[in-house]
């Protein structure tokens, strides 16, 4: 059979390409094309093979359709993903027979779209999810009484990745669901620390629904139950509680419950080297972080906190990508309301650099996105590509 052959994507791929802040060689090692190739395409020398474009679009993390000229869709991978999910969640309890890898392969497995969901991935987790979970689920149902605790710790991992994926493009139910076999299997695991993971990604639900009183009274329910040892594990999962419910506390617009819990983050973060604890970042960096999404979310006058704090500090490159690009968003929409919309749209630039796909499908990307496009409307191609690139004024 005949390969079909298409032309004309070469300027699509070079977008995606400097989008995604690779080089032409940086393309060609992940995608094991020829640089030579990859060269005259983007010149529009040659066209590409169906399997060459997959392979390219795999390195860029999109879509093949993406890079073909005017049948652009976002992340279908991610959208298509979502009925596999959803078949997953009709039968977790008694899933259905199938093959299982040994717990080696399975942690090695879990361990990678964790990886990919610190670094806002998803479509690779979209990808994999699906049939990850249904196998875990399988694992889980046979496992010995010795193992039967690491593999619910596996599905409660393997479910915060899917979740990361349902949640940030918006597929509230889905999400909601993914957070309750998150919640099962977790109460499958005698762990205070597991259950405290639990409780802090379980207010995603608070943050959808903007029920952020109620989803603080839950963080410090789940505080006083947290693990009270000095391990590095129980201090961060206190810390990261104290994170989440400050920023919950700000969106509540209570300014003495927010300064609280950043100070007892602030301290407990003082006392662990900033890493990845049970698949959440924490440490010292991680709670600057929040100290800006704090200030934006208490607004007026204490944006010029966060003005001030992104002048001293940045975020540094060891923390995980998604949280770093949640930075730059945050300082965004504090420099758009301080009246610097030109700092703003630097400030989205960088977090599309640092995770592409994380800001392009982020809410407030979209709105600052759309407000600055209004504001700056004699603004060229940049501005405009910005816009049309996070879907602007999309779902806003």
């Amino acid at each position: 059979m005949l390969s079909i052959v298409y032309r004309g994507v070469g300027p699509r791929i070079a977008y995606e390409r400097r989008i995604a802040s690779l080089t032409q060689a940086d393309l060609a090692r992940t995608a094991d094309v020829s640089l030579g190739t990859i060269r005259k395409v983007e010149r529009g020398e040659r066209g590409v093979s169906e399997v060459v474009l997959g392979a390219i679009a795999d390195a860029l993390d999109i879509e093949p359709t993406r890079l073909l000229p005017g049948r652009e869709r976002p992340d279908d991978r991610v959208h298509q993903a979502m009925p596999g999910l959803a078949a997953v969640l009709a039968e977790y309890e008694e899933p259905e027979d199938g093959p299982c890898r040994g717990l080696p392969a399975l942690r090695d497995a879990v361990s990678t779209v964790v990886a990919q969901r610190l670094s806002a991935q998803y479509v690779r987790i979209a990808r994999s999810a699906p049939g990850l979970l249904a196998e875990l689920c399988r694992a889980l149902s046979t496992a010995s009484t010795s193992d039967r605790p690491e593999m619910a710790r596996l599905l409660v991992d393997a479910c915060r990745a899917a979740d990361a994926v349902a949640f940030k493009l918006g597929a509230k139910d889905l999400s909601a669901r993914l957070l309750d076999l998150m919640r099962w299997a977790g109460s499958q695991v005698d762990d205070p620390i597991v259950s405290a993971t639990v409780a802090y990604v379980r207010t995603e639900l608070h943050f959808g629904a903007q029920t952020h009183a109620m989803g603080l009274r839950a963080l410090e329910r789940a505080l006083d139950r947290a693990p009270r040892t000095d391990s590095a594990e129980a201090l961060a999962a206190r810390g990261a509680l104290h994170m989440r419910a400050a920023v919950l506390a700000g969106r509540a617009g209570d300014d003495a419950a927010a300064d609280g819990h950043l100070d007892d983050a602030r301290a407990l973060g003082d006392r662990v080297p900033e890493n990845i604890y049970q698949g959440t970042a924490f440490g010292p960096d991680s709670v600057r972080v929040h100290e800006v999404s704090v200030a934006v979310s208490l607004g007026d006058t204490h944006l010029d906190r966060a003005l001030q704090l992104a002048r001293e500090w940045k975020p540094p490159r060891n923390l995980p990508a998604e949280r770093r690009s949640g930075f730059y968003i945050e300082l965004g929409r504090a420099q758009l309301w301080a009246g610097r919309p030109d700092a703003a749209f630097e400030s989205l630039k960088v977090a599309r650099r640092i995770a592409p796909q994380h800001a392009r499908e982020h809410r407030w990307v979209k709105e600052d996105a759309a407000t600055l496009r209004r504001l700056k409307r004699a603004d060229a191609a940049s501005l405009s590509n910005f816009a049309e690139w996070c879907h602007a004024g999309a779902g806003v």
